[in-house]
């Protein structure tokens, strides 16, 4: 298990490969034939009955899995997970949320994949694979059931990565913690590499929070302009095809 709360040490190399995976990605390829051969990062946030996590700590910390997997040495060069993640970028990007808590969460510790914690909320993220190959211990684990309460933050930090999420969208908090993750890689296209090798070694602390509706508009502007970028989900569940449902944004870089 990895836990970013502290200084990681990178490899040079391994990061470079990785950047440049997520600076040059573009998506959009064709799904399989065989929906078993559909290629999916799987996902899973920690709520635990008797004291589930804040709102929006949990969602960080789904970002912040997310980037560290896909920034993690081993995806780099002739790393164990190069070949996946090449593959995954390749396809149509895909991640599924799933709920665990107890003896489901430290199982799920065992599963080839990175942990991150953003205040007492824990995620992990996982190494993609066909949705028909998913390890037993993350498939029989609830997609459903990822409410928690408590509001989202709306303050503006003062720099580093954000992730702000539509206002006008409807969204479970497993829906949210996938679209946010796919923000925390689409950030590092308005990265230099540097940038990006500090952000990773700092375990890529970013932000997440709901926009109101004039910084929606500003946010949706600065993404034509390309001084942020947009989320567009394919419409697979809870929400219609192309809505753009996180944006974003590197403050002060």
């Amino acid at each position: 298990m990895t836990d970013p709360a502290t200084h990681l040490e990178s490899d040079d190399a391994a990061v470079e490969d990785a950047y440049r995976r997520l600076a040059g990605y573009v998506g959009g390829g064709e799904d399989p034939t065989d929906p078993a051969d559909v290629l999916a990062m799987q996902m899973v946030v920690r709520i635990e009955k008797a004291d589930p996590p804040d709102r929006t700590e949990l969602l960080a910390a789904a970002g912040r899995a997310v980037a560290l997997l896909c920034l993690d040495d081993r995806t780099g060069g002739d790393g164990p997970w190069a070949e996946p993640m090449h593959e995954w970028c390749d396809a149509r990007i895909r991640k599924i949320a799933r709920r665990a808590r107890g003896a489901q969460w430290a199982a799920a510790q065992e599963v080839w994949g990175v942990t991150a914690s953003e205040g007492d909320a824990q995620a992990r993220a996982f190494v993609p694979g066909r949705v028909g190959d998913v390890d037993r211990r993350i498939s029989r684990l609830q997609i459903g059931g990822t409410e928690v309460e408590g509001d989202i933050r709306t303050d503006v930090p003062d720099s580093g990565v954000c992730l702000w999420i539509n206002p006008t969208l409807d969204m479970t908090v497993g829906k949210m913690a996938a679209q946010v993750g796919h923000g925390a890689m689409l950030a590092v296209k308005l990265m230099s590499l540097d940038y990006t090798r500090d952000w990773r070694n700092a375990g890529c602390p970013l932000a997440v929070r709901a926009a109101s509706a004039a910084r929606w508009s500003d946010l949706l502007t600065a993404d034509a302009q390309g001084r942020a970028i947009a989320v567009r989900d394919a419409g697979f569940t809870e929400i219609a095809p192309g809505s753009v449902t996180v944006i974003a944004e590197v403050l002060g870089e």
